[in-house]
């Protein structure tokens, strides 16, 4: 069975991670320092980011075969 590939390249990909652990670790930081809640922006863009992570290593894990039939 052969991999195929994302709609994500290799470069978009590590941005996307880099992007999530850099709002993901800002998050908690600001939570600490601010007294509002603008901090939820960041879990916000963090969760969005791993959305698109998520979905494509979904399309990264279906074979070649099932992908061109759709």
């Amino acid at each position: 069975m052969q991999q195929g590939s994302g709609f994500l390249s290799q470069r978009q990909r590590r941005l996307a991670w880099l992007g999530f652990l850099l709002a993901a670790i800002q998050a908690p930081v600001a939570a600490k320092l601010v007294d509002d809640s603008s901090w939820l922006f960041s879990l916000v863009v963090a969760l969005m980011v791993a959305t698109v992570i998520i979905a494509d290593d979904g399309v990264r894990r279906r074979p070649a075969e099932a992908r061109s039939s759709d």
